[in-house]
C-alpha cells in the first residue's frame, strides 16, 4: 500500500509540474491569431498596356498591384483585397508600360568625374553620397532596375533595397577584373604593380577594380566580388577607350584566365560578362564559357553569327562622339574608331536575331546623366519603337535571369504581367508610336511605380 501511495503521489507531481511548464512556454509563444498588417494595393483604371512584348497596346484595362507584385489584369472591373490600403489611380487611357532597365551603369563612377575618382583627397563618404542622389534622380527618369558594370555599389544597393534611399534595383558586379595594362588599370606610369613593390592603385582601393594577373589571382578577384554579393562578374577582355595604355585593337586576358573566371563563376550559379570590341576578343570569351558581350562596336559578321549559333548575350551601347575634356587626343581617337562600328553592331544583331540588351555607359560626365531616356531614341534608327522598347524592358530583363542562384530579384522583371514585379510607368502619349515621348519623363511620366511603391504620382489618387 504504501509503494502504491507513494507511486500516486509521484505521477500526480510530475503531472502538475508538466502542466506548469506548458503553461509557462505558452505564455512565452507569440500569439498564433496575430493578424498580419493589411496589404498595400494600387489599382490602375481605364489604362491602356504595353506589356513589354506585344508590338500593340490592349484593349482599355484595369491593372491590380497587391504589395509588390501584379496581381490581376482584366478588362472589367477588379476589386481590391478586403481591408488593404488601397490607392486609386485613373489612368485615362493612358499608357501603362514597364519599368526601364539599363543594363550598363556604373553609378558610382557616372556620378563623378575621372579626376575626382581618381583624387586622393576625396573621401569615399562623398562619392557615395553623389551616387545616391544619381540613384534617386535614374529612377525618376523611370528607370527601376540597373545592371551596375563596375564599382562599389554593395552598400547602396542594400540601403535601396531596405528602403533607406529611393533608387532602381541594382545589380552589382563589384570591382571590374583586369589584367595588368587591361581597361581597368588607372594606374600612372609611376605606380609600380603589386608583384614589384608597388601598392593597391587607387582604383582597387576604392572598389572599383582588381588588377589580377594569372589564374590565381583572377580565381580570387572573382570570389571576391562574390562574397561581396555579386550577382554577375565583368572582365575586362579587349582594350579600351577611357583607359589610358591599352590601345583599342588589343585582346587581354589568355583563355586559362578567362575560363578560371567562368569556373567560379559557374560554381557559384552566375556568369561572366566581359568587355571587348574586337573579334578576337570576343571569340577568345566565347570559347571560354562568357555568357555575355558588352559593347562588341568592333565586331565583324562572322563573329556576330557565333554569337547567336552560341547564344551568348550582346549588350550594346549608341556610342557617339561628344566633347569630352576627360579624355586625351589617344583617347579620343579610340572612341571614333568605336563610334564608327556601332550601326554594324545593332544592324548585325538584328539581322542574326542575337540576344541582344542595351545599356548606356556613361561615365565621368555627371551632367550628361540626364540624356539617359534619350540615348533609348536613338535605336528608332535600327528599331521600330515597340522593338526599341522590347529590348530596354522584357529583353533586359531577360539578361538579368543569367544570374540565376545569385539574382537578388528573382520574379518577372520588364513586363506587365500577371505575378511579375510591380515595376511601372504610366505614360501621357503612346511611345509606340512616338518613341521620343520617352525621352522626356519629367512631363511625360506621370506615375512611377517601384516594386508596389509610388514614387511619382502627378494625377492624385
Amino acid at each position: 500500500m504504501r509503494l502504491s501511495y507513494r507511486l500516486i503521489v509521484g505521477i500526480l507531481v510530475m503531472l502538475i509540474v508538466g502542466m506548469t511548464a506548458r503553461s509557462t512556454h505558452s505564455q512565452n509563444q507569440p500569439t498564433t491569431n496575430t493578424k498580419s498588417p493589411p496589404a498595400t494595393a494600387i489599382l490602375f483604371e481605364n489604362v491602356k498596356i504595353f506589356n513589354g512584348s506585344s508590338p500593340n497596346l490592349s484593349a482599355p484595362s484595369n491593372l491590380l498591384v497587391v504589395d509588390n507584385k501584379i496581381e490581376k489584369i482584366s478588362t472589367t472591373g477588379i476589386n481590391a483585397p478586403s481591408g488593404a490600403a488601397l490607392t486609386r489611380i485613373n489612368g485615362g487611357g493612358r499608357v501603362l508600360m514597364p519599368g526601364l532597365i539599363d543594363n550598363h551603369v556604373h553609378i558610382i563612377m557616372t556620378a563623378s568625374t575621372l579626376p575626382e575618382l581618381m583624387s586622393p583627397n576625396i573621401s569615399a563618404e562623398t562619392l557615395q553620397a553623389r551616387a545616391t542622389k544619381e540613384a534617386e534622380q535614374m529612377l525618376s527618369r523611370g528607370f527601376t532596375t540597373v545592371r551596375d558594370m563596375g564599382g562599389p555599389t554593395f552598400d547602396l544597393k542594400k540601403a535601396i533595397d531596405q528602403g533607406k534611399t529611393p533608387g532602381p534595383r541594382i545589380y552589382p558586379s563589384g570591382a571590374m577584373i583586369s589584367q595588368t595594362s587591361g581597361h581597368g588599370d588607372f594606374r600612372s606610369l609611376t605606380e609600380r604593380p603589386r608583384r614589384f613593390g608597388g601598392e593597391l592603385s587607387r582604383a582597387e582601393v576604392m572598389g572599383a577594380a582588381f588588377i589580377a594577373d594569372g589564374r590565381d589571382e583572377v580565381l580570387t578577384a572573382t570570389r571576391e566580388n562574390l562574397r561581396f554579393g555579386a550577382s554577375q562578374i565583368k572582365v575586362m577582355a579587349g582594350g579600351g577607350i577611357s583607359s589610358a595604355y591599352d590601345p583599342i585593337d588589343v585582346t587581354q586576358y589568355t583563355l586559362d584566365e578567362l575560363k578560371a573566371a567562368v569556373e567560379a563563376a559557374d560554381d557559384w550559379g552566375t556568369y561572366v560578362t566581359v568587355h571587348a570590341y574586337t573579334p578576337k576578343a570576343i571569340q577568345r570569351a566565347i570559347e571560354a564559357g562568357v555568357k555575355c558581350i558588352e559593347h562588341g562596336q568592333l565586331i565583324d559578321e562572322p563573329t556576330m553569327r557565333l554569337l547567336a549559333e552560341k547564344n551568348v548575350w550582346l549588350s550594346a551601347q549608341v556610342f557617339e562622339e561628344i566633347e569630352n575634356p576627360n579624355l586625351t587626343p589617344d583617347q579620343l581617337a579610340k572612341k571614333k574608331q568605336v563610334v564608327q562600328g556601332v550601326s554594324n553592331a545593332f544592324s548585325w544583331a538584328k539581322k542574326y536575331n542575337v540576344n541582344l540588351a542595351w545599356g548606356t555607359d556613361f561615365l565621368f560626365i555627371p551632367s550628361r546623366n540626364k540624356t539617359q531616356n534619350a540615348d533609348i531614341v536613338k535605336l528608332k534608327e535600327w528599331f521600330t519603337p515597340a522593338e526599341a522598347l522590347k529590348i530596354v524592358t522584357r529583353d533586359n530583363g531577360r539578361l538579368l535571369t543569367l544570374s540565376g542562384a545569385r539574382n537578388p530579384y528573382p520574379g518577372k522583371l520588364g513586363v506587365v504581367e500577371t505575378g511579375a514585379y510591380a515595376d511601372l510607368i504610366l505614360v501621357q502619349g503612346n511611345p509606340l508610336e512616338n518613341l521620343s515621348i520617352v525621352a522626356d519623363p519629367d512631363n511625360n511620366f506621370k506615375v512611377i511605380v517601384k516594386d508596389g511603391k509610388i514614387y511619382k504620382n502627378t494625377l492624385g489618387g
